[in-house]
């Protein structure tokens, strides 16, 4: 493992564009003009066959790719990749990805024929019991935070969002670590896609997600905890509460969750022993 990133890594470059429109009320109209975010095509490609197609906004595309092959079972690790390539189309961007040999099966297993709406964490699945698989058990995960840390983390994520500044209607996942803070954010329209892009950050950095808790700026869904556990997270920070199935699984899981963070207080779900005061 790298040594901890020391301050949160902004996107590489965020884009948004300019839009006119109006601003209507009982007493008037008059123009307006404000910066929206923009959404893209990305197509995850393994060795030359499309596997999902997601809308996502067209920053950090490499990590998105890795933390998507990565929560989606495509890839193990790092090691499992060969060669990565970025190619930008009129029509949107393909992340291709070249595999070693013994992940085929895996590929094909996982391979998904879809368009994904923006930040759709379950699209593609194909029978119910694979949308509620149990999560990856991640009871073992020695992590304890102070509830001062939780409590602030949202803030201090709030400062790292310069899309989200620019334009809004955008999500936030970030890396918090008892020793040294926030240490990465990725921002995305879909907050599906930004838990991706941080993972995919992670491991392309070698840091253990085991080693501190994902803070994110959505609800917590079942997906997210899934996605989570796979990785061996062993807690959710978030600001919005979680749904009822997803404290379910991450109860199965051994994953703490940490939700409603605000005004200094938060809500804790499961497994509360990795928060101390």
């Amino acid at each position: 493992m790298t040594a901890p990133l020391r301050h949160p890594t902004a996107p590489a470059h965020f884009t948004a564009h300019r839009h006119e429109g109006l601003i209507v009320s009982a007493d008037e109209v008059a123009p307006h003009s404000r910066d929206l975010a923009e959404e893209t095509p990305v197509a995850m490609v393994f060795d030359g066959s499309s596997a999902a197609v997601m809308m996502a906004s067209p920053s950090d595309i490499e990590d998105f790719a890795f933390g998507f092959a990565r929560t989606e079972g495509f890839i193990t690790s790092f090691d499992d990749v060969r060669e990565f390539e970025q190619v930008a189309h009129d029509s949107g961007i393909e992340a291709r990805f070249w595999l070693r040999e013994d992940r085929g099966a895996a590929i094909a297993s996982r391979r998904r024929a879809m368009a994904g709406p923006i930040g759709c964490g379950l699209c593609g699945i194909d029978s119910l019991e694979q949308a509620l698989r149990h999560p990856r058990d991640v009871s073992d995960v020695a992590l304890r935070f102070r509830a001062a840390a939780i409590a602030a983390a949202p803030s201090d994520l709030a400062r790292h969002q310069p899309l989200h500044d620019q334009c809004r209607a955008v999500h936030a996942a970030g890396f918090l670590c008892p020793d040294h803070g926030l240490i990465a954010v990725r921002e995305d329209v879909g907050r599906h896609n930004a838990l991706d892009k941080l993972i995919g950050a992670l491991l392309r950095q070698g840091i253990d997600p085991a080693s501190g808790a994902f803070v994110m700026t959505s609800r917590i869904s079942v997906d997210l905890v899934q996605k989570a556990a796979e990785v061996g997270s062993g807690m959710i920070i978030a600001v919005s509460a979680p749904t009822s199935h997803a404290v379910r699984l991450a109860d199965h899981a051994g994953m703490t969750l940490a939700a409603s963070t605000r005004g200094g207080r938060f809500a804790l779900y499961t497994h509360p022993h990795r928060v101390v005061a």
